[in-house]
């Protein structure tokens, strides 16, 4: 069949979920963040594998995300964490979903919604320790806390911050925001305010800053099976979840000094073998590969010649023996003894291990393998 596959290894998933799990311990709990349709990954079938494993929370951007796992009846509690706007209380309460507060205006009015609603909407309180993003500016929490105390129709489950630079070699500045973080705790305390869950550990932090495990930790690329960045102190044995796989359409002989692809920005040197892959950048192949790109055929590296097209990439494969239409060729992921990684990909064209996948996996039509047996 003319197209190509991604391949979802939820074993490899269930692995990484339980390095997770060995590294915090028992006396954290764990969020999977399966925003974005799971960095790629698929996030309903991503999430309902989670669930049977155990985990305690999903994370998501939206409520539409939350709602979808809803409806596909995932019933762990769901984080929404880039808070909500004022069109969806109802949705949120109905579909028994956790906002991240961090306005003043969006607390007072879900506050009012929920009592509206005879119910007490559950709640986590962001405070931007240094990310600069989302949240309360740290200095200024002591006078949100005095609001949100005095707001009967929410019920504050959690207090969050985010590091920006945990993945990094130099852990000073993580440091500080988990210092600064603490001091924030220690002022909801004195407000009255009693978590259940306080969280700042992202995927980074589960495996390099132990001092940042609390009652939660944020677990996202590295449950993918890649490493936030190469800088991390600790080795972690992860396993790829994703791959991304192809066929040969054509294989072609052609003369030296013949161009390849459009603006013939490739010209062959010698008489080569031109396989043409039926994958471009529609498929989330980046355009910047041109040139730069490589794949696997028949347990060899072949190079990505002339520009990239929408729906179909050239490889040379003069040096792969006996390249064949509808040989298995491998873009991301393992063939045999050879694998090509997302970070070898983000290398090659600047960019991170966690664009790649989201790109690559574009809520496209997954094949999920190794599946419980039920």
């Amino acid at each position: 069949m003319v197209g190509s596959t991604i391949e979802i290894d939820l074993e490899a998933l269930r692995h990484n979920f339980a390095q997770v799990r060995n590294l915090v311990g028992q006396s954290s709990s764990i969020l999977a963040v399966v925003k974005s349709d799971a960095y790629g990954h698929g996030m309903v079938e991503v999430a309902r594998e989670l669930e049977v494993q155990g985990v305690e929370y999903l994370g998501v951007s939206t409520s539409s995300e939350g709602i979808t796992l809803r409806k596909n009846g995932l019933k762990t509690p769901i984080l929404i964490l880039l808070g909500v706007e004022k069109d969806e209380f109802s949705e949120i309460i109905q579909h028994r979903l956790t906002p991240v507060l961090y306005r003043s205006d969006i607390a007072s009015e879900i506050s009012s919604a929920a009592l509206a609603a005879k119910t007490q909407l559950p709640v986590h309180l962001k405070i931007d320790t240094g990310m600069g993003r989302l949240g309360v500016p740290y200095v200024e929490a002591a006078k949100f806390f005095e609001l949100i105390r005095s707001l009967e129709g929410i019920r504050v489950e959690g207090l969050l911050s985010h590091f920006a630079s945990a993945d990094e070699h130099d852990k000073s500045f993580s440091s500080l925001q988990l210092e600064r973080f603490r001091q924030v705790l220690t002022q909801a305390e004195s407000a009255g305010l009693d978590f259940r869950y306080t969280h700042i550990a992202n995927s980074a932090g589960v495996i390099d800053l132990p001092d940042s495990y609390l009652q939660l930790v944020r677990s996202g690329l590295m449950l993918y099976g890649a490493p936030p960045s190469q800088e991390l102190h600790r080795p972690v044995s992860l396993k790829p979840v994703m791959t991304l796989k192809t066929r040969v359409l054509q294989v072609k002989e052609v003369d030296a000094g013949s161009p390849i692809g459009y603006g013939c920005t490739y010209v062959t040197t010698r008489p080569s073998r031109i396989a043409t892959l039926p994958i471009g950048y529609d498929d989330g192949y980046d355009r910047l590969l041109s040139n730069k790109g490589v794949v696997l055929v028949r347990n060899c590296r072949a190079p990505v010649v002339g520009r990239i097209s929408m729906c179909l990439t050239t490889v040379d494969v003069t040096e792969v023996p006996d390249v064949q239409v509808d040989d298995e060729v491998v873009l991301l992921g393992r063939q045999g003894d050879q694998e090509i990684t997302a970070d070898e990909i983000a290398a090659l064209i600047g960019t991170i291990n966690y664009e790649i996948f989201c790109n690559l996996g574009g809520n496209r039509k997954k094949q999920f393998l190794n599946s419980p047996v039920k």
